[in-house]
């Protein structure tokens, strides 16, 4: 099993939810988080002051897939939120050991 961790922009999240959901991927976490990468912020003006916004708005989301559907999740995730510029965002996967399902007691891929 993999823990997909991706973070996009926040307009992009009902595209990627379609993807996942056309892909079979039954569940997904969305959280709004701040952060920057290579965009380093921007400046923005208001009320005639700029100042620089360090954090930029982004969605995390989080999908728990069994290993054989790892990359056809990657490959989803990327073709729905990729917009060609900069702060498209990051994909990262990890091994996950255990799942358990609290209402049936189910482990492992049985409880994706």
């Amino acid at each position: 099993m993999k823990m997909i961790v991706a973070i996009i922009k926040p307009f992009k999240l009902d595209d990627v939810r379609e993807a996942l959901s056309e892909l079979g991927v039954h569940g997904m976490t969305a959280t709004e988080v701040k952060g920057f990468g290579r965009q380093k912020g921007h400046t923005e003006l208001y009320r005639g002051a700029e100042y620089v916004v360090d954090f930029l708005p982004k969605v995390k989301i989080e999908v728990a897939v069994a290993a054989d559907m790892a990359d056809r999740t990657i490959e989803a995730i990327t073709n729905a939120a990729n917009t060609g510029k900069i702060g498209d965002g990051k994909i990262f996967v990890m091994p996950l050991e255990q799942v358990v399902r609290i209402r049936t007691g189910e482990t492992g891929p049985e409880a994706l």
